[in-house]
């Protein structure tokens, strides 16, 4: 699970994790750079994976996620989508951002050139109902308190929609 210093208390209940780009790298900005954080989510959803809520924003993302192995889920999800990623923007020509994502490597990563997610993904568990509550509110509200959107179910790339009865990107378990 890298150095983070969060643990996953049980791996077959609800935890709350956030995957954020090394040096908060804006590579979240495009369309396409997104679907392939959703398809891998998509993929792992038809293995197991129950997603409750989530948010990609342009250099982050939170969840409510719930697996039987979430730890390797979760490594599963950051390796897909890095090499994915990496790819995209080599295809695209992107060299500023290739090029701080060598710059900002961290110094044990000597195995690759690039690293593009900040270690760990900082699981919470969802102790409760009032938790759950709190933690997919924090989600949904985040583009809002960034002032990207004034309602939440208007960011295209959140569970608020699903929420809101309108149809989302991926599917979403409302029922926990």
């Amino acid at each position: 699970m890298g150095r983070s210093r969060y643990k996953i208390v049980d791996p077959v209940l609800p935890h709350f994790v956030t995957c954020t780009v090394l040096h908060w790298i804006p590579i979240f900005t495009r369309p396409a750079t997104v679907e392939i954080v959703l398809e891998s989510l998509r993929f792992l959803q038809s293995e197991g994976l129950k997603i409750y809520a989530y948010v990609v924003l342009e250099n982050h993302l939170h969840m409510v996620v719930q697996s039987s192995n979430l730890n390797r889920d979760m490594a599963r999800f950051k390796s897909y989508t890095s090499r994915q990623l990496l790819a995209y923007l080599a295809e695209h020509n992107a060299r500023r951002f290739l090029d701080q994502l060598v710059f900002y490597k961290k110094a044990h990563k000597s195995d690759r050139q690039y690293q593009f997610w900040q270690e760990g993904f900082h699981p919470e568990w969802i102790e409760n109902d009032v938790m759950m509550r709190q933690k997919i509110e924090y989600i949904h509200q985040n583009p809002v308190e960034r002032g990207y959107v004034d309602l939440a179910e208007h960011w295209r790339y959140s569970s608020a929609r699903d929420y809101s009865g309108v149809g989302g990107l991926i599917e979403v378990v409302r029922v926990w």
